[in-house]
């Protein structure tokens, strides 16, 4: 989520107010941008990152055929583009809560990058919010983070999460909610037995390696991609007991 300098200033090619705030799609040189709130959230330089949140889960989950996959948050279609690239997954589940960015991908500058993924039939885009719909029928969860009974909601072979800077730099007050016991026992329920959940991060988070083995996960683990300068991208991974 971080972006290389240019001499010019950026353009803005949309500006909407929705339910969460401004989010804005700007042209900086060759890049293009997603601000949200006035931070920035992504841009097109690079997707490495992007890929290997996919690339991760799908080795994780050591040979099993036409997993499913929930990626959590659209962005600028990296991480989709990627998994729909892959014949390996089955069913393709993205979560965007953001109008304006399916906008950008349906009809504006960004469908370069996904308009072959969108078109494939393993492909389904769903406008909700992320953690309203991994809460689902557990919504109702209690402080040591276990879910009530209720009807089962769909499960998927790899949850692939990418809404926030990383799970201590969430762009909204309320996505904290997802790292917390609770969300990540809804995470878990939606994860099929074996199943692998994946959390793109802008730098690591030893707090939250811990907050995984805590709510029941299994090979806890970091990946890293190296960045021209700071520290390094991490995708954190663990696994549903199968």
């Amino acid at each position: 989520m971080r972006t290389p300098y240019h001499p010019d200033p950026p353009v803005v090619l949309d500006r909407r107010d929705g339910p969460y705030g401004e989010v804005v799609l700007r042209r900086h040189g060759d890049l293009l941008q997603i601000i949200a709130n006035g931070m920035f959230l992504m841009d097109t330089s690079d997707g490495r990152s992007e890929r290997l949140l996919i690339d991760a889960a799908h080795e994780a989950l050591d040979g099993r055929p036409r997993p499913s996959v929930l990626i959590g948050g659209l962005g600028v279609g990296f991480s989709l583009a990627h998994a729909a690239a892959d014949p390996r997954w089955g069913r393709i589940t993205v979560v965007e809560r953001e109008r304006a960015v399916i906008d950008w991908h349906r009809d504006g500058p960004l469908g370069e990058l996904s308009k072959q993924a969108l078109a494939d039939p393993r492909t389904e885009i769903l406008h909700t919010d992320l953690i309203a719909y991994v809460r689902g029928a557990f919504a109702s969860v209690n402080e040591a983070g276990i879910p009530h009974s209720g009807a089962s909601p769909r499960t998927y072979d790899a949850l692939c999460l990418d809404i926030d800077n990383g799970p201590d730099w969430t762009v909204t007050e309320d996505n904290g909610s997802l790292y917390s016991p609770a969300g990540l026992a809804a995470c878990r329920a939606r994860l099929t037995p074996g199943g692998v959940l994946a959390v793109w991060s802008a730098q690591p988070s030893s707090a939250f390696d811990s907050a995984l083995r805590n709510a029941g996960f299994q090979h806890v683990r970091t990946e890293e991609i190296a960045v021209a300068r700071g520290v390094p991208d991490v995708v954190h991974l663990a696994t549903r007991a199968a």
